[in-house]
């Protein structure tokens, strides 16, 4: 591909409180900047920890088009002249999708991170992107790494080491940036023209204008602190930004080439295929007992297959695929040898020129037979090997099956955790148990020992779920061995059902000691379901007592007499709630035959991820991910394969989903993949960020490509750990139904009719995740636990000050359309624009005397308003909001507190100063409420006649002003009434009115508080 006209250019600015690594308290810190395997390095700052460096490194761009996919690198490094090497400074990876274009680039300052968790790194460095079309690129040196000299001379000998003192003396503040670059342009201007002076006017520009210098900086080496909060990870106002992309998708070339119709929302991968499936007449020449393996031989690229026994036909059935861009050959081989030696026994040989490419939706290439060659080149002893080669995409069927040439270093028992895979949640069923009472009830042995009132409670257990009633009460109308409860318990049940129901009596015979003096025991799969709320039935159940004996082994005496009465059945018209009920993917009933038909179609392909933090360390390979991504809606939830290595994979997968309720979430999760590296003991996966999308926020047919930061809230604050590259299309069948849904209520009829409690939902969705993750870790590969609860947002109930402000502002937002409204209305009476209080007032006359429009008026107002907004209606779908969350400017202590286990684990000095800071945020709500309660009380005290002089005048006026609203038309005092609110100011007193005086001396319950 030719390169474009246009460079990318990258103008290093200056780094600020950079880590000393020379041993004497200081560095020498350069940059190089890496962008598609073009390697740039600034000059030398020796013995600076705040360097200015001003100097342009130029890159060439082979396609603009797919600067969105790329990624810029800069790296800080401290040169060691003494050993001629070079320590690590910090690191800050930028998408190409904040690349901007000539003349609107704006220095930004970036934090720098950390190259691995064991990484001692501090500071900034502040940089610009753009393209330009007048800069030219310098020749690169044998070593790809050109020590830039670029308007060097010309922007870094002008900066004197007196200018530099006074920079840093100075306090300079980011908000005068767009006058710094203009200023920084022009002197460019007047040194290019005059470059005898240049040193005069740049020094005299520093010395008159201190504002030009990019950074803030400060004259000691450590941090600043912001008097407010900590803004963690600032990295630009479009660093946590959604940014839409323009992949070329399969779907956008249909014209051209039919293939890609049923991937149409992914970019074309190219792979060769070739599947391995027996071979026969293979002749070992030292005899039989041998393991025979297959190796596909690619370039550099090796597949095994697995070991089979010699026999007379050995069969493998292995599918490999080698992604056509790292192909590194033009000839493919297959040998045939014994397992852990080097010599094969024959071999086949293709020309990839050859190699046949399959179009779906043909079926599968059929499988033939070769006749092999051994090590003379003779083929009449090797014996043959059945396979097929060919050429196909990702829509190929062997694609999720097959082993990748990219996953080489995998070891063999990994291989089968990093194929793409879905999943299905088990069907989950409430199951609703109540114990309403039992009979003839014998204690034990020691019980009957002691004459004392018997603690009878039943326990119920299904599973890991334990729940009891509360000890029976006396009863005069029953005897002490008929106990009576009649409580309802509500269990989460998975199918198949595997599970007993446990319901046994117990007696406390001392605190803390509980003895069975009954129990029944049956399969959760016997249990009767219904799917509506009509009851079921109650039965009887005989108890069996169970007591220990002296030998230490049990025996079940059956007494007839001992009974329980049970109402038990499994509630399918319920929906289980697994997932948070804000963002909930699903909310279908149980029972399949309450279900509606889908009103759409949900289409999603993940493309890919760029900019990833690296999550490990691997030997040779520095930092490192091995990244994969699941997305979960309603009981589907998909995984795509493990890309090996790789802080930008692409994965190119597409997933289709039914959709019954358009007010749904999706939700996409990236993980990185720890079963990959057998010398990692943590199997647990490493979580790198999360999306959600609401599939009402989306047009129907329309695909959305962006790509979406991945935030991850630490205990240090926000940080992006890359961008998540998809796109999404909902198709909706029928808009009627689809309109339709929105008059439908949101659960199934059940929560309506028998709703339960808030904390008994919480308890049950709990439940339901611990199911739902024991059985998805069950499946082969594994869905860990730790992928689950991310998933499904266990934590979203646990205390955080953050989300407290967050939900607060949240609230004062949504009042502040009636604060603006009743600005307004204020504005009106105070008369500070004449005109607009007088049509005020004559539309409000107007409305007095024709009263029939108030509705319509009101109704056409909000249709306007909406018709109006239509224009400016958000065309991108949602995303994670830092600064709604108020994640950027965040206390420390409050992070803590939000990552803190429950229990806590922190000192009790820690606990108690977050104690006291509660206390005082309680103290504040408290007295809001107070204030609340007070003028509700006041209400009440009006005919109360707590205060009998007030109650006596109130009751007067209300007399007087019946007999006025009867003889005058309400018409004429809602008009004069408004009149007088209206009047302007010069007739009003700024004292309260006498109304107000005399409701706030109306008594409160105030007084009776202690």
């Amino acid at each position: 591909m030719t390169n474009s006209k246009e460079k990318l250019v990258v103008e290093v600015i200056a780094a600020h409180n950079l880590m000393p690594k020379d041993g004497e308290g200081s560095s020498s810190p350069f940059v190089e900047v890496e962008f598609e395997n073009q390697r740039l390095r600034t000059q030398v700052k020796y013995k600076d920890l705040n360097p200015i460096w001003n100097e342009k490194l130029v890159f060439h761009v082979k396609d603009v088009a797919d600067l969105p996919y790329r990624t810029v690198e800069l790296n800080v490094f401290n040169e060691r002249r003494s050993s001629n090497s070079r320590n690590f400074l910090g690191k800050v990876r930028v998408s190409g999708s904040s690349i901007s274009k000539e003349g609107e680039e704006l220095a930004q300052l970036f934090t720098l991170d950390k190259r691995s968790l064991f990484s001692h790194i501090r500071g900034e460095i502040s940089f610009k992107l753009y393209l330009s079309v007048n800069e030219e690129v310098k020749d690169l040196g044998g070593n790809g790494i050109v020590p830039s000299s670029v308007n060097a001379s010309s922007s870094t000998s002008g900066f004197s080491k007196k200018g530099k003192k006074v920079l840093q003396g100075q306090s300079l503040a980011m908000a005068a940036q767009q006058q710094q670059q203009q200023q920084q342009h022009h002197l460019g201007q007047v040194q290019e023209k005059n470059p005898t002076q240049q040193t005069q006017t740049h020094s005299k520009s520093l010395e008159t204008k201190p504002e030009i210098k990019p950074v803030v900086v400060t004259t000691g080496p450590g941090p600043t602190i912001p008097s407010s909060g900590v803004s963690m990870f600032s990295n630009g106002p479009s660093e946590f930004s959604l940014k839409e992309t323009r992949p070329q998708l399969g779907g956008e070339s249909l014209q051209k080439d039919k293939t890609s119709s049923t991937y149409d929302l992914v970019e074309q991968m190219q792979y060769l295929y070739v599947k391995v499936v027996k071979g026969r007449e293979i002749s070992v020449p030292f005899g039989g007992g041998a393991e025979l393996v297959a190796e596909v031989k690619l370039g550099n690229y090796r597949g095994i297959t697995k070991r089979v026994s010699l026999s007379s036909n050995v069969e493998w059935d292995q599918v490999f695929a080698f992604s056509k861009d790292s192909i590194q050959s033009s000839m493919v081989e297959i040998l045939v040898k014994e397992s852990n030696k080097d010599d094969f026994f024959g071999r086949v040989w293709f020309d990839l020129n050859e190699v046949p490419r399959r179009v779906p939706p043909d079926s599968q290439l059929a499988p033939q037979w070769y006749r092999m060659e051994d090590k003379k080149g003779e083929k009449a002893k090797a014996g043959e090997v059945m396979l097929s080669i060919w050429f196909g995409t990702q829509a190929d069927e062997a694609f999720a099956e097959a082993w990748h040439s990219k996953a080489a270093s995998v070891h063999f028992d990994g291989l089968c955790s990093i194929k793409s895979k879905v999943y299905l949640s088990p069907k989950l069923w409430y199951l609703r148990v109540s114990v309403i009472e039992a009979q003839d009830i014998v204690l034990g042995e020691k019980g009957s020992s002691v004459m004392r009132f018997p603690e009878l409670s039943s326990k119920v257990q299904v599973g890991n779920q334990v729940l009891r009633t509360r000890i029976a009460a006396a009863s005069p109308n029953r005897s002490l061995s008929n106990p009576l409860w009649n409580e309802e318990m509500m269990f989460v049940v998975a199918e198949p059902f595997e599970d007993y129901l446990l319901v046994s009596v117990e007696d406390r015979v001392a605190p803390g000691r509980d003895e069975v003096v009954g129990r029944v025991l049956f399969p959760v799969m016997a249990i009767e379901k219904r799917n509506d709320e009509k009851n079921l039935t109650s039965r009887w159940f005989n108890l069996d007592s169970h007591f220990g004996n002296a030998g230490g082994e049990s025996k079940i005496v059956t007494r007839f007499g001992s009974r329980i009465h049970l109402r038990v059945s499994l509630d399918g018209g319920y929906h289980v709630l697994d997932e948070a009920t804000l963002y909930s993917s699903d909310v279908k009933p149980t029972a399949k035959q309450l279900w509606k038909p889908h009103i759409g179609v949900l289409e999603m392909g993940i493309l890919g991820a760029t900019g990833l933090m690296p999550t490990k360390i691997k030997e040779g390979k520095g930092g490192s991910t091995d990244a994969y991504c699941v997305a979960k809606y309603g009981q589907k939830w998909v995984r795509t394969r493990t890309v090996v290595d790789s802080l930008s994979p692409k994965w190119n997968e597409q997933y289709t989903w039914e959709v019954f309720d358009p007010c749904t979430v999706i939700t996409i999760g990236v993980f990185d993949n720890s079963r990959v590296d057998k010398n990692t003991s943590n199997t647990a996966g490493i979580r790198i960020g999360k999306v959600r999308i609401r599939l009402s926020t989306l047009e129907s047919d329309r695909v959305y490509t962006h790509s979406y930061p991945l935030l991850m809230l630490h205990s240090s604050g926000v940080k992006k750990m890359g961008e998540l590259h998809l796109a999404v299309r909902f198709s909706c069948a029928n808009m009627a139904n689809m309109l339709h849904m929105y008059t439908m209520p949101l659960l199934p009829k059940m929560h309506y009719v028998q709703p339960l409690g808030v904390n008994q939902l919480e308890s049950l969705r709990y439940q339901a995740m611990n199911v739902v993750a024991s059985r998805l870790s069950r499946a082969e590969p594994p869905l860990g636990r730790e992928v689950v609860e991310y998933m499904l947002d266990h934590d979203s109930h646990m205390w955080s000050m953050r989300r407290s402000k967050a939900n607060f502002f949240r609230l004062m937002n949504v009042v502040s359309g009636l604060v603006a409204m009743v600005r307004w209305v204020e504005a009106m009476r105070n008369w500070h624009r004449p005109v607009y209080s007088t049509l005020f007032l004559v539309f409000f006359l107007l409305l007095v005397m024709f009263p029939e429009l108030i509705i319509p008026s009101i109704l056409l107002y909000m249709a306007f308003l909406g018709l109006w907004r239509y224009r400016s209606r958000p065309r991108h779908p949602p995303h994670m909001d830092t600064r709604l969350s108020h994640a950027e400017s965040v206390y420390p202590d409050e992070l803590d507190e939000e990552f803190d286990s429950f229990p806590t684990s922190r000192s009790a000095e820690v606990v108690r100063l977050r104690y006291d800071r509660l206390r005082s945020v309680s103290g504040r709500i408290q007295t809001v409420v107070g204030d609340m309660a007070t003028q509700g009380e006041r209400f009440q005290h009006l005919l109360s006649w707590r205060d009998p002089r007030a109650t006596f005048l109130f009751v007067f006026s209300c007399l007087i002003a019946a007999v006025g609203f009867y003889a005058v038309p309400i018409r004429v005092v809602v008009a004069l009434w408004g009149l007088y609110v209206l009047r302007p100011p010069r007739f009003r007193s700024k004292m309260p009115s006498p109304a107000l005086n005399f409701f706030r001396r109306l008594p409160t319950r105030a007084d009776s508080l202690l």
